[in-house]
């Protein structure tokens, strides 16, 4: 076997012999580690999820509003902010591509020629090509090349939390310009009713029955009405606006949105609460940047050790101006490289504690958002169950106020009241009335909130 056969061996065989990986920790011991005092219950613990079932894929269908699905496929399809987010995923996993470039040989080549004199008096033409070649015995490029894809997938993960949280928000926004639309009418209808409390008192005051303090009262609550109905507009078309923002439009406030408010779906099959942890996007992101950290510990640690390059060439040279010793073209050659830090100032020793810092922050930061996914999921169910109680508490006393105020009404024409009495109970109508038409646009709300803390697919 000759020399160069052996040593090429002898370096597979070294590079075979490397050192493994230490595999990152799994999502289990990841939340045991983060959350050791969190017990997960069974079942969560807010009424309103369904106990069995599977989460629906595209949660906006259950809502039965072909204009709201609409607005979400061009918000997905026009948003900026989703865009940036699109890169970097793309950023990433060339990151990862470049990380791991290192494992595989390099390979340059040198020529150079022209006249006798070469442009540099040494008379010397040929070419030179090298190939150098790092075993990564101890897994340093290893390590940085999984850490590398662990933060690919990472953002590929807080992408799709990313169009998931655009879908929610464009729901929401939508959720809110038809509640301010369904606001507006019952203030028109207010406006309509004060002007005809106007024209009775001013009747009232002209055949003799009423007094000028009735006319004054009705046309101050009719100002208080009219401004009432301004604002409400002004708020429904910033809420348009808003909308027209996210689906990537000039905000002209002109998109149109539907008149009434959307169905509400069925009841949620939440799942199991240790389940959530493993299907929410921005959970999955957070375990998957403590395992980036853990391989750029380990990938810091590695840099302790000392490197070692292969290297081989050929070259083939020769001169018009002088008599080289060795005429033999082309030239072989083989060699190694070993290059071993023996003193930095403690810097490889310090990289190391900061890596292990910061995979501790990581750490941390998944028990953040998982205790957050968890009071997400919590809140928005307790709040779903309390606005659809409060929904049918609130009809009966819409229908209650609407009954008193019609007989009121009825009483201060035929002059058996006074106007405070009619005003009294027209803003008691007013104000629930709105809180009605607040209660069932939270409710769907609050049910976009669950799918989004569920990790609902869009």
């Amino acid at each position: 076997m000759s020399g160069r056969l052996r040593a090429a061996v002898a370096a597979a065989l070294l590079a075979a012999s490397a050192c493994a990986l230490k595999a990152p920790p799994d999502a289990a011991a990841i939340r045991n580690e983060a959350m050791p005092k969190v017990a997960i219950p069974d079942r969560f613990h807010a009424p309103g999820a369904a106990p069995t079932g599977m989460l629906v894929a595209n949660w906006v269908v259950g809502f039965h509003d072909d204009q709201l699905t609409a607005a979400i496929v061009e918000a997905i399809q026009n948003n900026p902010d989703l865009r940036v987010a699109a890169e970097r995923v793309q950023q990433a996993l060339l990151r990862a591509k470049l990380a791991g470039a290192k494992l595989y040989p390099s390979v340059d080549v040198l020529a150079r020629g022209g006249t006798k004199l070469s442009g540099d008096n040494s008379g010397l033409q040929g070419a030179l090509l090298t190939a150098t070649w790092e075993l990564d015995l101890w897994g340093r490029v290893r390590y940085g090349r999984a850490a590398a894809a662990a933060d690919a997938e990472a953002e590929r993960a807080d992408y799709e939390f990313a169009r998931q949280s655009i879908a929610a928000v464009v729901a929401r926004n939508w959720m809110l310009a038809t509640e301010a639309g369904l606001q507006a009418e019952v203030a028109r209808v207010t406006v309509r009713d004060g002007e005809e409390l106007v024209r009775l008192a001013e009747t009232r005051t002209r055949v003799g029955v009423g007094n000028d303090e009735d006319l004054f009262i009705a046309r101050a609550d009719l100002g208080n009405s009219r401004d009432v109905l301004r604002e409400i507009e002004l708020g429904r078309d910033q809420a348009v606006r808003g909308l027209e923002l996210l689906m990537g439009r000039y905000p002209a406030a002109a998109a149109a949105i539907t008149a009434t408010l959307p169905g509400q779906p069925e009841a949620v099959p939440a799942g199991l609460p240790s389940s959530l942890l493993e299907r929410r996007p921005d959970v999955i992101a957070a375990e998957r940047r403590v395992a980036a950290a853990f391989n750029r510990v380990g990938e810091a640690k590695a840099a302790r050790l000392p490197i070692i390059s292969l290297t081989t060439g050929v070259s083939a040279i020769s001169s018009e101006l002088f008599l080289l010793k060795d005429h033999t073209n082309p030239v072989w050659n083989l060699g190694a490289n070993l290059v071993a830090p023996l003193y930095k100032g403690g810097a490889l020793k310090t990289q190391v504690e900061i890596r292990t810092a910061e995979q501790r922050q990581a750490v941390a930061a998944y028990a953040s958002i998982g205790l957050r996914a968890f009071g997400d999921v919590e809140i928005a169910l307790a709040a779903e169950a309390a606005a659809r109680e409060r929904e049918v508490i609130l009809a009966q006393a819409v229908a209650d106020h609407r009954r008193a105020f019609d007989i009121v009404s009825t009483q201060f024409r035929i002059g058996s009241t006074d106007l405070r009495f009619v005003t009294q109970r027209q803003l008691a109508l007013n104000a629930t009335q709105a809180a009605l038409i607040r209660v069932q646009a939270e409710q769907r709300i609050q049910r976009v909130n669950l799918y989004l803390a569920l990790g609902g697919g869009y």
